[in-house]
């Protein structure tokens, strides 16, 4: 907190790759040095923000329903096997155990990359009749899959922290609801509570989770004009549940196969959308709802007057540490403007100064970080202002982003406005399209790597004419971006 680290940032803007490489570690998110590729250490600022991010889902997950579980890290090989379709779309991604100790293994175990095959197998031990359905059950876990691209720090990496929910329904309808209340519950925190936009698509059939009848993503923008996957809910329908025989009596005797949903949440990947798209040339802003310290007290020192201040801010922080804040008085010897430089870099949300002016006028020093602005507040006013702040800083890094999504979202109306878009701008494109994955491979050859990413789910978008590839007429409105 010395002068000496009030060096700048790489501007955000013109350089994010720069600018998220430096953040992540100067403000003291992880450590890189552990020494296995694609394997990072969080450190306590950012898994404070996990924590935080974790109980907001755990939290409406619990209210809709679910009950939470822990299965084990290893998967048995003959588990996995179970589902074809699902070994195909995993199993080039697996690390497999294949000795303990000085022993060779007779069989392989794999972590899991994901716990269908390990959750399944024990569903159809527990399910036994349609009295037992609905079965909600959701892990706060670490996968683990072999990132064969190049890796960043949160969001690619070959360990992630995530919350996967593993649901089986009586009815398909049923199951089609579950899939709208997952959609609900990561609408309601990533917007509501975390100020990050997005588009919500249904993922193409080529790019569908391996296994499922429908697949659902949460897709964000990042600075860089590429998009990132942080959350998906599928309809998986019977495909798992025959796999396992996970079968009920129905009410009428019959005996029917369970209607399948499963639903992940990228809890890094969050984390990493919370630094990049919120942050700026000063470090990061986070959100209220999810700062490990939401309030930072610094006092201003004057000669003579230290003892009084100190009390002041003391008697300030226990009223805001009994109204549930995560507050932290910085009685440090460090001069105030390293302490501001410090917490401005960690991206506290709001800041009380108190000096001995403020203590003779019954006023508080306010700084907000997400507008950088200072102003002075009554002390009688001091709850009533905070709870007034973290909605209208909420608001204020959300209509931001926002901004900045609408703004990269082009329409293209051939081939060659397209290319031209994806070449000089990036961001998503939205084109008319045949709905044909040769169509997908051409558009990801020609501009280096962009995928058609889906269609706009809840939205019902017509086509007009051709599709911009082939120029057969096009079946759907699709956006395309560069994904991580």
């Amino acid at each position: 907190m010395g002068e000496d680290t009030e060096i700048p940032l790489p501007d955000k803007e013109q350089n994010f790759n720069d600018w998220y490489n430096e953040i992540i570690l100067r403000a003291e998110l992880v450590d890189l040095r552990y020494g296995v590729k694609g394997f990072i250490v969080y450190r306590p600022n950012l898994a404070t923000v996990l924590k935080q991010t974790y109980r907001l889902f755990e939290d409406a997950l619990d209210e809709h329903g679910h009950s939470i579980c822990n299965f084990p890290v290893v998967i048995p090989l003959e588990f996995f096997q179970k589902e074809a379709e699902h070994i195909k779309g995993f199993s080039g991604e697996v690390f497999w155990i294949t000795k303990a100790g000085d022993s060779e293994l007779d069989k392989p175990l794999l972590l899991r990359p994901t716990s269908e095959t390990a959750m399944y197998p024990l569903y159809a031990y527990w399910i036994r009749s349609y009295r037992d359905l609905p079965l909600k059950l959701y892990q706060s876990n670490t996968v683990y899959r072999y990132e064969t691209k190049a890796t960043k720090p949160l969001i690619r990496g070959r360990e992630f922290y995530w919350i996967e929910a593993h649901d089986v329904h009586r009815t398909f309808e049923d199951a089609v609801n579950q899939v709208k209340e997952d959609m609900e519950i990561t609408i309601d925190v990533l917007h509501n509570q975390l100020g990050i936009p997005f588009l919500l698509m249904e993922r193409p059939s080529w790019d569908r989770f391996a296994g499922a009848e429908h697949s659902f993503a949460f897709d964000v923008l990042f600075p860089d004009k590429e998009v990132l996957q942080i959350a998906t809910t599928h309809l998986l329908g019977e495909t798992f549940s025959r796999a396992f025989d996970i079968m009920f009596e129905d009410e009428d005797g019959t005996k029917k196969y369970g209607q399948q949903t499963c639903f992940g949440i990228g809890i890094s990947r969050i984390a990493a959308t919370i630094i990049s798209m919120h942050g700026d040339n000063y470090g990061l802003i986070i959100p209220f709802h999810v700062a490990p310290i939401q309030i930072i007290i610094v006092p201003i020192p004057k000669k003579g007057k230290s003892e009084l201040i100190l009390e002041k801010c003391e008697e300030v922080y226990q009223k805001l540490k009994d109204k549930g804040y995560r507050v932290k008085l910085d009685n440090s010897e460090n001069r105030p403007g390293a302490k501001f430089y410090h917490w401005e870099l960690l991206g506290v949300p709001i800041r009380l100064e108190i000096g001995p002016k403020d203590i003779e006028n019954g006023v508080i020093t306010t700084f907000r970080r997400d507008k950088r602005e200072r102003f002075q507040i009554k002390e009688s006013q001091l709850i009533k202002t905070i709870e007034q702040l973290r909605g209208e800083i909420l608001n204020e890094l959300r209509s931001r982003r926002e901004k900045d999504l609408e703004e990269n979202i082009r329409e293209a109306k051939n081939k060659e406005e397209f290319l031209e878009i994806a070449k000089n701008k990036g961001g998503f494109i939205k084109i008319e399209f045949c709905d044909g994955n040769k169509c997908a491979e051409v558009i990801k050859e020609e501009t280096g790597g962009y995928e058609v990413r889906g269609k706009l789910f809840g939205k019902e978008e017509k086509t007009m004419g051709n599709c911009i590839i082939c120029g057969e007429k096009a079946k759907s409105i699709v956006y395309v971006a560069k994904a991580y």
